[in-house]
This record gives C-alpha cells, sequence and structure tokens, in this order.
C-alpha cells in the first residue's frame, strides 16, 4: 500500500469521469487505477467472470506468476485495491463508481519499474449513494467485485475464497486506519465499519461477515502491520514482490 496515502479532506468525485481534478486522478493512481483505455489492454471485468481460464492466463504472463493460485490471488489483490476504493469513497464523498462490467477494463502497465496488471475505467461515473440504502450499497459492492471475482477465479485455481477476501481486507483496514483517526471522517467510516461487520450485511456472500472475523474484535490500527491474515496472499511467489506485512507465515 502506497505510503504516501493521505486523505484529501472534502474533494468531491465528479460524475463525468473526464472532470476528474488532479489529485482525484492522483488519489485512483496510486491505487493502480486510471481513467480511460488502457494502451495494452487484457480484458474487462465482464470476460474476467465469463472467461476466466483465458484471464488468468493473460495474468499469468504479465506478473511472471506461472502458478495459477499464485496469478489468482495476485489479481484479486489488483481489483481489491478498486473495491476498497470504492468503500473508501462511499465514506468520504458519499459516492461510488457505477458502470457496466465491460467498462472496468484491465492493461498491462509498467509501475515501479515492473509489468503489473492495473484498472482503467473506461465508462461510467462517480454518482451519489443512497444514504437510505447504504447496506444495499456495500452489498452490492462486495457481491460485483469480490464474491463474483472469487467465484471465477476459484473455477481455475485453487486459491481459497477466504484468500480473495483478505486481499480486499488488507486495503480496506488501511483506508479505515486512515477514516476513522479524522475527525472528518470517523463517523462516515464507524458507520461503514459496522456495516461490514453486521453478518446480515453478508447473506447470500458468506457464512456470516468475514471482516468482523478478520478484525477479531480489534480496531483497523491496532492490526497494521500485524499477521492479521489467515491465509497467504502468495505476493512472496510473484517474481519482482515481497512478503506482505500481514502474513499469517511470519508467526
Amino acid at each position: 500500500m502506497p505510503g504516501a496515502f493521505r486523505n484529501p479532506g472534502p474533494v468531491r468525485y465528479n460524475g463525468n469521469m473526464m472532470n476528474l481534478t488532479h489529485e482525484q486522478k492522483r488519489q485512483l493512481n496510486s491505487y493502480s487505477i486510471y481513467t480511460g483505455e488502457p494502451a495494452h489492454p487484457l480484458f474487462t471485468l465482464k470476460s474476467l467472470k465469463s472467461d476466466p481460464e483465458s484471464a488468468l492466463r493473460l495474468v499469468r504472463a504479465v506478473s511472471g506468476a506461472d502458478n495459477p493460485a499464485v496469478a489468482a490471488s495476485y489479481f484479486s489483490r489488483r481489483i481489491g485495491m478498486f473495491t476498497a476504493m470504492q468503500l473508501y469513497t462511499l465514506i468520504v464523498y458519499e459516492e461510488v463508481w457505477e458502470g457496466p462490467d465491460d467498462a472496468i477494463r484491465f492493461g498491462a502497465i509498467e509501475e515501479y519499474g515492473k509489468l503489473s496488471v492495473s484498472t482503467f475505467l473506461s465508462a461510467g461515473g462517480y454518482v451519489m449513494a443512497d444514504e437510505a440504502d447504504r447496506t444495499e450499497t456495500i452489498r452490492k459492492i462486495l457481491r460485483t467485485y469480490t464474491k463474483e471475482v472469487s467465484d471465477a477465479l476459484r473455477t481455475v485455481s485453487s486459491a481459497s475464497s477466504l484468500t480473495h477476501w483478505e486481499n480486499l481486507f488488507g486495503f480496506l483496514l488501511y483506508h479505515l486506519h486512515v477514516l476513522l483517526s479524522d475527525p472528518w471522517t470517523a463517523e462516515e467510516a464507524e458507520a461503514v465499519m459496522e456495516i461490514l461487520k453486521d453478518d446480515r450485511t453478508w447473506v447470500g456472500l458468506a457464512q456470516g461477515s468475514l471482516f468482523a472475523k478478520y478484525l477479531r474484535g480489534s480496531r483497523p490500527s491496532l492490526l497494521l502491520n500485524t499477521t492479521v491474515r489467515t491465509t497467504c496472499c502468495h505476493s512472496k511467489d510473484v517474481p519482482g514482490l515481497m512478503q506482505c506485512g500481514y502474513c499469517p507465515l511470519k508467526r
């Protein structure tokens, strides 16, 4: 996770993707999320769900991770950054990105001297979330970008669904640490965290709240750089990457 991340304050995302400010683009780019079409397109979220074998083959080629389970976990970490940012923008701006699955494209791009699979928003836009239906907004985010992705990847690799969920939680944990520490966003962050900890939010997604089990009764700030994970994300097995700070193998 980028160490230079900071809360930009009350800046709002525009519904028109082309009107993003420099600060808004920087914020997205810091989590490998870009707007427009990728120069080197790989596949869309829609095609990944319908043909995960072909998509994973491309992920393996770009990441250099030949093992399907390692490549699958690598990819769910990449889309996990976008999913966590969806929850971040819900908390800070009361907005989320909306668009069809084929508007989320994945492309090969060099980042920090290494070829990576990154997310591109080619259409859609940021819209105001319905405050009265916040729980369903969160459920939709979790279902569309984690549950359905995990289900597809599990048909072509041995990486567990919990691995994919914990890949999201690692990024979310950091966002909540930042937002709960800021008086400007603490109340909204607390409200969203409580929804994520509620078993009812997870009906149809998992057997109870996986996020509550991940936290184990602790506050996010207390879990940073601890062995909070129960599964290995295999970051250490991807050429050019290191073991993550939450790895249970450090115990």
